[in-house]
């Protein structure tokens, strides 16, 4: 074999410095009819024997991918299979598969040969649900900023909901027979025990969620949900669209009518008939149109985050609530709700607004820059944040601004993240929670501590954001790591050996 000085080892041998990439191609060359082994034997400073032995390998591993021998009886590891084991098992398939108790009993008799009954799978649950309650009862909820609070309902019983909008940590999952004041307020001072004191809170219009905040914490405010409001201007222009549509279909029902009596001689049957379809039609079509304006307004000038001044908001949402009451005689049952909820929410409903003019000011005082350069910065990036960057404009009236300095960027790009305007992490972790409803007919009221502390705890497999992937809510409250959730309630990870 052929050998090459190096100036540190002295001899080494030239096949043991060529790298997995380069025996590859040597094979590869090797095994072309039209490559002399001596030649690349030569070139590589290598012998024959160890082209040869690349160019088997090589042939061996072409002659293995095209047998069609199929390797899934070969063994890749070995699991231990312990009754600690198997109660891990138990709570994986209910926690993270949402399998109902059933088919938890199914999957091991099938799958591993092994008879469980559901009092097992229940127990294992129950013991899981106290040691779920005594992580839970040691939280701290100083970092909480802003509150994001609801009721949802389980089995006709209201289910008292509370989060954190940034971490979407959730510190309030309690079950109650009554969703009242008082009820709000003694589950709201039981967490301010645990440190819970945010800025504010952001929840809908309930009557009992507000009075209750309103004697717990009466200093700190609970705004509006700009996503309910949102939403039921939404549902108003649908329907109202909706009665449009049905209004051109019956005028044209009404028209085909008349071409046919007009063939037999009476068309004057039909006639005040289609004059009244035809003026249904064009207030059906004024209407929602109409209504339809209004709706574009308030979603993307009024309560968006980019936008004017708190002042310039309300006299636009106060031209709103105008405009509907002008309407509501022609749909009083759907327009004048709707109504009377942004007539009676409307400082609620822009308090966000208020917040960015007053950081805004502070921070146009701090950086010695004008006003107007800094709102239009913070409208460029919460359209980005809105729509991406990708939807900017050519013209960038900010430039003079963000060369001046990155601090100001920086600051503009902080407010853009920190108002919170809607409870929209309350209305995502609803959605998860109906995955878990059966739990409680199994295990009993336990089963929302079991929740709350599986998906604080849960690591983020993909999020919209990414601060968040892979950490889990406890994580970005708290801003420290800890260990596997199954290891918090006292179970090993399985390791495969190296």
């Amino acid at each position: 074999m052929m050998m090459f000085a190096d100036e540190s080892n002295g001899l080494v041998c030239a096949a043991k410095r060529l790298s997995p990439e380069n025996r590859k191609n040597l094979a590869l060359k090797a095994a072309a009819s039209d490559a002399r082994v001596s030649d690349l034997a030569a070139d590589n400073n290598v012998s024959r024997q160890f082209v040869y032995r690349q160019k088997q390998k090589a042939q061996t591993a072409l002659d293995e991918a095209f047998s069609g021998k199929h390797h899934d009886e070969e063994v890749l590891f070995y699991l231990p299979v312990t009754k600690k084991r198997i109660r891990q098992i138990v709570l994986g398939l209910v926690l993270i598969c949402h399998s109902s108790f059933r088919g938890v009993v199914e999957f091991m008799r099938d799958l591993l040969d092994l008879d469980i009954s559901i009092g097992t799978v229940h127990n294992v649950l129950m013991d899981a649900v106290e040691k779920a309650k005594a992580v839970n009862a040691a939280e701290r909820l100083e970092n909480v900023r802003v509150g994001a609070h609801d009721e949802i309902f389980q089995a006709r019983m209201p289910v008292l909901v509370g989060a954190d909008a940034d971490s979407t940590y959730c510190y309030l999952l309690s079950q109650e027979n009554s969703r009242d004041g008082d009820t709000w307020a003694l589950r709201l001072m039981e967490l301010g025990d645990k440190g819970l004191s945010p800025d504010y809170t952001v929840a809908d219009g309930g009557t009992g969620l507000r009075a209750g905040q309103a004697l717990a914490w009466p200093d700190i405010p609970c705004r509006g949900d700009v996503f309910h409001a949102l939403l039921d201007m939404g549902r108003l222009s649908a329907y109202l669209e909706n009665r449009a549509f049905g209004a051109m279909s019956a005028l044209e029902k009404t028209e085909a009518k008349m071409i046919k009596a007009k063939r037999k001689g009476r068309g004057n049957k039909f006639s005040k008939r289609l004059a009244v379809a035809g003026q249904a039609e064009t207030a059906a079509i004024n209407l929602a149109d109409d209504i339809n304006t209004l709706a574009e307004w308030l979603r993307n000038d009024i309560l968006s985050l980019s936008g004017a001044d708190t002042d310039t908001r309300r006299q636009l949402l106060d031209f709103v609530i105008e405009s509907l009451r002008q309407r509501e005689h022609l749909r009083p049952h759907r327009i004048r709700p709707v109504r009377v909820m942004l007539e009676n929410h409307r400082d609620l409903l822009l308090a966000f607004a208020l917040e960015i003019d007053n950081k805004l000011i502070a921070c146009a005082d701090e950086f010695n820059v004008e006003l107007s350069d800094m709102r239009q910065l913070f409208n460029l990036r919460a359209s980005e944040r809105a729509s991406g960057p990708d939807a900017t404009c050519d013209h960038n009236p900010c430039e003079q601004l963000e060369e001046k300095s990155d601090a100001v960027n920086q600051a503009v790009q902080g407010i853009v993240a920190g108002v919170v305007r809607a409870s929209s992490v309350i209305e995502n972790f609803n959605s998860r929670l109906r995955c878990y409803f059966f739990l409680r007919r199994q295990i009993g009221d336990g089963y929302l501590e079991l929740l709350r502390f599986f998906l604080n705890y849960r690591r983020f497999l993909r999020s919209e954001h990414p601060e968040r992937v892979d950490k889990s809510p406890a994580e970005l409250l708290s801003g420290n790591s800890h260990p596997h959730w199954m290891e918090l309630l006292g179970f090993k990870m399985f390791k495969q050996a190296a």
